[in-house]
């Protein structure tokens, strides 16, 4: 069996920056390999890394608590909702921030995640992603929620417009229970309409969202299970 591993996270750094107004990550050591040396024996010494972040940093995904205070936050979320998922790939029409449920017509959603493909991810590291970002509007969100969809992705800095205070794709999703994955990276690479996804965030209690380490699972003809992936 043949399988294609993609990895659609962004790398977290120091100081790097992926929402305007929140502040970049602090990657630094706790313990160095210097000071190290001497708490162990001649030649053995260890790094201990230390991280101070907010929770929305890099690929993360976002719980229901992120919106709703009875939602439920990283700990809650099932691992079915995250975990050997069927995830259909959808590549949105150019021309437009605004990706409609016209763009979702004819695809089947139920019971898979949506992995929205728009090519903003070519920005990243530049003042130009963190702005103008391709969207989902409030119809298409309707449109995944009453469909079944089990997570939803999108390869931008955020799954609504900016200029949209209200944040009406958030409330939809997280308010059905349906995890969103934002800043997804490399979905140029996958070939196949359907992929078997994996984002799994650490499991910390009270907290939203967490950076996740994404990937998608490619199966060749012959490679694809029974189930129809």
């Amino acid at each position: 069996m043949t399988t294609h591993l993609v990895d659609l996270s962004h790398t977290i750094s120091h100081g790097m920056t992926t929402y305007p107004g929140l502040p970049g990550p602090v990657i630094c050591d706790y313990l160095s390999r210097e000071a190290s040396r001497g708490r162990y024996a001649p030649g053995v010494e260890f790094q201990i890394g230390k991280i101070e972040m907010v929770a929305n940093t890099g690929t993360y995904v976002d719980a229901p608590f992120h919106r709703y205070a009875d939602g439920a936050d990283l700990s809650g979320l099932s691992l079915d909702s995250l975990a050997d998922l069927d995830a259909v790939v959808l590549r949105a029409p150019g021309g437009s921030r605004a990706i409609d449920v016209d763009a979702l017509r004819g695809v089947d959603v139920g019971g898979r995640a949506v992995l929205v493909h728009t090519g903003w991810d070519v920005h990243w590291g530049t003042p130009r992603y963190l702005s103008d970002n391709p969207f989902l509007t409030a119809e298409a969100a309707e449109h995944l929620r009453r469909e079944g969809a089990t997570l939803v992705g999108i390869d931008s800095l955020n799954i609504d417009s900016l200029d949209d205070a209200a944040r009406p794709v958030h409330s939809i999703l997280l308010g059905a229970g349906i995890p969103i994955l934002e800043y997804v990276t490399n979905l140029h690479e996958l070939t196949q309409p359907v992929v078997q996804l994996f984002a799994l965030p650490i499991k910390v209690s009270g907290v939203e969202a967490a950076p996740a380490r994404v990937v998608a699972v490619e199966y060749s003809d012959e490679a694809v299970p029974a189930a129809g992936r």
